[in-house]
């Protein structure tokens, strides 16, 4: 059932990670549950493993059990041709990819922000991904998990407000480990199938042209600073770079630029000349020097703007 000292490096995007104790992929909802039970009676301790984009694995690994949802499956739910809406039930372990080549061949729109956006729908949900303006808050209906925190684990079905999405964020981050999320239903609109994947095409470009797909990375490490928590200080000097993501932010990228990091390197780990709010593994980093990178990002920012940067990406 458990596979036993799998090396997580296999799983991160970063390409850094040491061994998980235990691992197990589950390909449906009841394997999901017997393999919770079982950590339980064993007194494991438990991570649930996406797609590898945005996680920082330790240099020692993980002495307990990685769960990984694998669970796939796009499917009409309902849709409407009057309303030009449709509903989708969509597998928490289908990788954004194919779920955007699912929406292209069907003519449905409204999640063309995330073109090249690497990762599961599971993780989207989680994080409330976004980019140009969208977030997967706006599309998504109804989201079913597993609740964890109990003797038995039982399933939970919540709507878009249940959810409480917010920046970066969702209730599944607050509940950490105590809740999988399973399935997502998303409303889309009927569109034109040519558009959309125009849309989604430039999305990607963009992506390839302004960050450094070319070195294994995890995305941002940083969220983009909410102009709202620092009305103290003169954001008049940010006037020409403030952006809309959905809400007015200071791009991270910007500030860690003006404090002169680019290319600044800790070990096998680099700040990306590229996209400052990358940190790549450019030559077999460590975990350990991406989080020394870390550290000398957010203290140099504060010492330069006053601004204390807020990392996006989960550790294990």
């Amino acid at each position: 059932m458990f596979q036993e000292y799998i090396p997580l490096i296999r799983h991160s995007n970063y390409k850094i990670g040491g061994p998980a104790r235990y691992f197990y992929a589950g390909k449906n909802i009841e394997g999901i549950e017997k393999a919770v039970v079982k950590a339980r009676q064993w007194k494991l301790p438990l991570f649930i493993l996406g797609g590898g984009t945005n996680l920082l694995i330790s240099d020692e690994g993980f002495d307990g059990l990685v769960l990984k949802p694998e669970i796939l499956g796009i499917n009409y739910q309902a849709s409407s041709i009057k309303s030009g809406e449709a509903l989708l039930k969509v597998g928490a372990g289908e990788s954004v990819s194919q779920f955007l080549n699912f929406l292209v061949s069907h003519g449905l729109s409204g999640f063309e922000w995330a073109g090249g956006l690497p990762g599961t729908v599971g993780g989207a949900v989680r994080g409330n991904a976004g980019a140009f303006g969208g977030e997967t808050k706006d599309l998504v209906s109804e989201v079913t998990s597993l609740d964890i925190s109990g003797r038995t684990p039982k399933l939970i079905k919540r709507n878009n407000k249940q959810c409480r999405f917010g920046y970066r964020n969702s209730i599944f981050k607050h509940t950490n480990t105590n809740e999988i999320i399973l399935e997502v239903v998303f409303k889309l609109k009927k569109g034109d199938r040519q558009a959309i994947k125009n849309a989604i095409k430039d999305k990607i470009q963009y992506r390839q042209e302004r960050q450094p797909l070319d070195y294994p990375n995890i995305g941002s490490i940083f969220k983009n600073v909410s102009t709202q928590k620092y009305q103290n200080i003169n954001l008049s000097k940010f006037k020409q770079v403030i952006k809309n993501d959905p809400f007015p932010v200071i791009p991270t990228a910007y500030l860690i630029s003006e404090a002169g990091l680019k290319g600044v390197a800790f070990g096998g780990a680099m700040v990306s000349p590229k996209h400052p709010n990358f940190i790549v593994n450019a030559l077999g980093a460590k975990a350990s020097d991406v989080k020394n990178l870390i550290s000398l990002v957010k203290s140099e920012v504060y010492g330069k703007f006053k601004i204390n940067l807020e990392e996006e990406i989960v550790y294990l």
